[in-house]
């Protein structure tokens, strides 16, 4: 059992790390100051740095957070799937449904695309694919191919396509799945 003061801990981390996603996905990395995440927040501006030692180490807890729970949904949808068929279209659908489900990340994500810190984080969904794509190859449920090009390349596409699909009104996550699954599908049985 954890104390209330443990409890307070993780409150206000909590606190601080939804109020520094929705600042970073409204204003953007470099418009952020420590004071425009506090004030989104009931917490004294000096509890920030409790936790945080700048605005760029919550907003790399940010990343890591949000990488971490789109990549564990994914992973899961993928790992329940019976063949690549379905395990292309059951990790797109997981990953585009995280989008739409929470628009906040999404802004985060976004806004902040193309710094060095999210750019840091997408080699991880892509090795993590590698592995779970290797697993496929070795029950023989995969052509041969380049596990490593395909894993990235599927990570390319679902970002990029998951960028669009959000500006849509309203978002298709089964129209995105569905381009993207016959995508690879496609790619893959002609370019075994």
């Amino acid at each position: 059992m954890i104390g209330r003061r443990e409890r307070t801990k993780a409150a206000n981390r909590t606190a601080l790390l939804e109020a520094a996603r929705d600042a970073f996905g409204e204003l953007g990395f470099d418009a952020v100051v420590v004071r425009d995440i506090v004030r989104r927040t009931d917490l004294a501006s000096g509890t920030f740095y409790n936790y945080f030692d700048d605005k760029q180490a919550v907003f790399r807890a940010v990343i890591d957070a949000t990488g971490a729970e789109a990549r564990r949904r994914v992973r899961s949808a993928r790992r329940a799937a019976g063949g690549f068929a379905e395990f292309v279209e059951a990790g797109y659908r997981a990953y585009f449904s995280f989008i739409v489900e929470d628009p906040a990340t999404f802004a985060f994500l976004r806004r902040n695309l193309g710094s060095a810190e999210i750019d840091a984080v997408l080699p991880l969904g892509a090795a993590e694919l590698a592995d779970d794509l290797a697993l496929l190859a070795e029950r023989g449920e995969l052509p041969e191919l380049d596990l490593d090009y395909c894993a990235h390349a599927m990570v390319a596409v679902g970002v990029e396509l998951g960028a669009r699909m959000a500006e849509r009104e309203p978002p298709d996550v089964e129209g995105a799945t569905r381009f993207a699954t016959g995508l690879f599908l496609e790619g893959v049985t002609h370019g075994a």
